[in-house]
C-alpha cells in the first residue's frame, strides 16, 4: 500500500513539473530593494526621423490666414497615410510660405519653438502645436495581444507598450525581451531583463517610432503547443500510469 501511494505521488509530481516553470522566473523587477526611493533621470526625448509624419496646427489673430499651415487642410503625407507633413529622406518638411524646414534630429518641442519664431514674421501671436502622427510600435511573440500599436504619448516605455499588448504570457521569457530599432541607418538589437529594475535605466527604455518588441516564448510554451512533444509526453505518462497499476496489483 505504501509503495503504491509512493508511485502515485511520483506520477503526480511528474505531471506538475512537466507543465510548470519555476515561479522565481515570473515576477518583474525582482531586485527592488524594499520601499527605497531612487532619483529618476530625465527621460530621453523622442527626436523626429525621416519617414515620420508630423501633424502641425497653427493659430493666430488671423486664423483664416494661418490655417494654411494646418496639416488637416490637405497637406497629405501620401495617398495611403494620415494627413500631415512627411519628413523626407533629407530630414526636411516642406511648409507653405516658409519653404523647407529641417525637422529630423529635433524634438517636437524644438520644432514648435523654431516654427513659432519664424511665424512671428508673418502673424501676430502665433501658437504652434505639433506631434508625430504615425508613431507606432510592433509588439509580438509570447504576449496576450500581439499587434502594431499607434501611440499618442511620445514618452512611451517598453513596459507601457507591453501593457498595451496585454502583458507577457506566463510562459514568456522575461529575462530576454528583445527591442529592434533602426537608427541612423543601423539596425540595433537590445535585450532587456524585465526581472531587474535596471531595465528602467536603459537609454532604450523609452521607445521610438517603428520600434519592434519581440517576447521570446519559454520552453514550456513550446512543449504545450508542439504536437510531437505533446504526443510523446502523453505516451510517457500513459506508460508510467500502466507501470504504476501493474506494480500496485502485484502487492
Amino acid at each position: 500500500m505504501i509503495k503504491r501511494s509512493a508511485l502515485q505521488f511520483t506520477l503526480l509530481l511528474v505531471l506538475i513539473f512537466s507543465s510548470c516553470q519555476p515561479y522565481k522566473h515570473i515576477p518583474y523587477f525582482q531586485d527592488l530593494n524594499g520601499n527605497s526611493n531612487e532619483k529618476v533621470n530625465n527621460a530621453s526625448s523622442l527626436t523626429v526621423q525621416p519617414a515620420d509624419v508630423l501633424g502641425i496646427t497653427v493659430t493666430s489673430r488671423n486664423p483664416e490666414s494661418s490655417a494654411i499651415f494646418n496639416s488637416d487642410k490637405g497637406n497629405a503625407a501620401s495617398e495611403n497615410s494620415v494627413s500631415g507633413y512627411l519628413v523626407d529622406e533629407k530630414g526636411l518638411i516642406h511648409l507653405p510660405l516658409l519653404g523647407d524646414f529641417q525637422a529630423a534630429g529635433l524634438t517636437t518641442s524644438q520644432i514648435r519653438e523654431q516654427l513659432n519664431t519664424k511665424l512671428l514674421t508673418l502673424y501676430k501671436d502665433p501658437v504652434v502645436n505639433i506631434r508625430i502622427l504615425n508613431f507606432k510600435v510592433a509588439v509580438y511573440g509570447d504576449v496576450a495581444r500581439p499587434n502594431v500599436y499607434t501611440l499618442q504619448n511620445e514618452k512611451t516605455t517598453v513596459t507601457e507598450a507591453l501593457t498595451l499588448a496585454g502583458d507577457l504570457n506566463i510562459t514568456a521569457m522575461r529575462k530576454n525581451v528583445l527591442l529592434i530599432r533602426v537608427e541612423d541607418g543601423e539596425r540595433k538589437y537590445i535585450h532587456f531583463d524585465l526581472t531587474s529594475k535596471n531595465v528602467m535605466e536603459s537609454p532604450y527604455f523609452y521607445l521610438k517610432n517603428n520600434d519592434q518588441i519581440y517576447v521570446q516564448p519559454g520552453k514550456s510554451k513550446f512543449a504545450s503547443v508542439n504536437d510531437t512533444g505533446f504526443r510523446y509526453a502523453t505516451i510517457v505518462l500513459s506508460a508510467l500510469s500502466i507501470i504504476a497499476i501493474l506494480v500496485s496489483r502485484s502487492y
